[in-house]
């Protein structure tokens, strides 16, 4: 018997065709070829749905078709006739204007993203300690009557020629008239006057004619200050000017008295730190690597018997310097007033030696703060708003970094038992 088996028909791209699900015999006995297969079934056509933005959107190219093959078991991209098969999570393109992306649940368009143009941007050199030299000057007074007899340093506090300096650098001259010279970072001198300064915080402030091309320093501030920073302390000591010197911050909130026997009025809430500070710095910035001024040098400990602020055998790594928060303030208060104003209680404190137990109130005023209050005699001061008060010194650093009006709470030992008062801070000159 003849077995007559049709020719297998041509696809319009030259290719076989799919061949039939199983062969047909002509009329006679029936031959099996093989296992009869299920029917394949045909190819769903989906259209995709256009999206209006952005280039991504799909876009059927003139003569193409987007035919996905649901028979096959990973699927497969149909373009003008071509079949590639595409694994899930790979990308895949229908000409050049299509991108579908294959995955669990389908194909998914993708969105073309532009290429990030970077803006070029002009690098900057961090500030330096040394872009504060030209706002770094010597300051030169009169002493005892003897011209040029006191030497200090100082920095520039504004274009309008304002200089800051130490009271003890100048009290002298300006005691006795006697002349003052600020000499800048050029070597030039200028005959300078007294603005204003206060001797219970020790800045004083002048003022010099022509200020020139004369750079301000970059105030910042010590409260960010930590124990350990690295620090750079300029000024002109022994009279060489324009010296910088480094250290780190040694010890914060030290209170500490400047000045000599004869004038022990100055009580700062200083800085300390290791930077070599000698006579001739006093007046000068301490600053942060960042070239901003955080304090004012002020004082130094010694060993030869000056105590602080000394002149006896120089630096021994113990110096203090006005925290420049305070330094602000009482400038502020001079170039608006012409003069500085501090807090008071109206209240005697013994000092001149350290009391661990707190500072000993001996004498209270009448008609003061400290009487409104209720302190009396012979109440000990253990803290101030909450923070230990070891000593006379303490108590007087921690009345003076607030300001007149402020309200403070005392915490007192009186007879075995502790007490607390709020006091209203009065205010004096200074």
């Amino acid at each position: 018997m003849d077995l007559a088996l049709p020719a297998a028909p041509v696809a319009a791209a030259g290719r076989p065709a799919e061949p039939p699900a199983r062969a047909v015999a002509h009329p006679g006995p029936a031959l099996a070829v093989g296992p009869a297969r299920p029917a394949a079934r045909p190819a769903r056509l989906r259209r995709a749905r256009h999206r209006a933005h952005g280039p991504a959107s799909l876009r059927r190219a003139e003569g193409s078709s987007l035919r996905l093959d649901l028979a096959g078991r990973r699927g497969a991209l149909l373009d003008a006739g071509t079949v590639r098969r595409i694994p899930r999570g790979r990308w895949a393109t229908t000409g050049s204007t299509r991108i579908l992306r294959r995955t669990t649940t389908g194909w998914t368009p993708y969105r073309r993203r532009r290429p990030h143009r970077s803006t070029p941007t002009t690098v900057r050199s961090p500030p330096s300690p040394e872009a504060l030299l030209p706002s770094t000057v010597q300051i030169i007074a009169a002493f005892e009557g003897e011209d040029e007899g006191a030497t200090g340093s100082g920095f520039v506090l504004d274009r309008e020629g304002h200089i800051v300096t130490n009271n003890h650098v100048v009290q002298s001259a300006a005691e006795d008239n006697g002349p003052i010279e600020v000499v800048d970072f050029e070597g030039v001198r200028h005959d300078a006057t007294v603005v204003g300064r206060s001797p219970v915080y020790d800045p004083a402030i002048l003022k010099i004619a022509e200020s020139g091309d004369l750079e301000p320093a970059a105030l910042g501030a010590s409260i960010g200050l930590h124990v350990g920073d690295p620090v750079v302390a300029f000024g002109s000591p022994l009279g060489l000017s324009q010296t910088v010197t480094s250290g780190i911050v040694s010890a914060l909130d030290r209170p500490v008295t400047t000045g000599d026997e004869d004038n022990v009025s100055s009580y700062i809430n200083a800085v300390q730190t290791d930077a070599a500070i000698n006579p001739g710095n006093s007046g000068g910035p301490l600053v942060n690597l960042a070239g901003a001024v955080v304090g004012v040098n002020s004082a130094i400990a010694t060993t030869g018997g000056g105590g602080l602020g000394g002149g006896g055998s120089g630096n021994i790594g113990v110096g203090f310097m006005i925290p420049i928060e305070q330094v602000r303030t009482t400038a502020d208060q001079i170039l608006r007033n012409g003069e500085a104003r501090y807090p008071v209680i109206g209240a005697q404190v013994r000092t001149g030696r350290a009391d661990s137990v707190g500072a000993l109130i001996t004498e209270v005023n009448k008609d003061t703060p400290a009487e409104e209050a209720g302190l009396q005699k012979d109440d000990i001061v253990t803290e101030v708003d909450g923070k230990p008060v070891t000593d006379g010194i303490a108590l007087i650093v921690a009345i003076r970094t607030h300001q007149p009006g402020d309200t403070i709470e005392f915490t007192v030992q009186r007879g075995g038992s502790e007490r607390a008062f709020e006091i209203t801070l009065d205010g004096e000159v200074g």
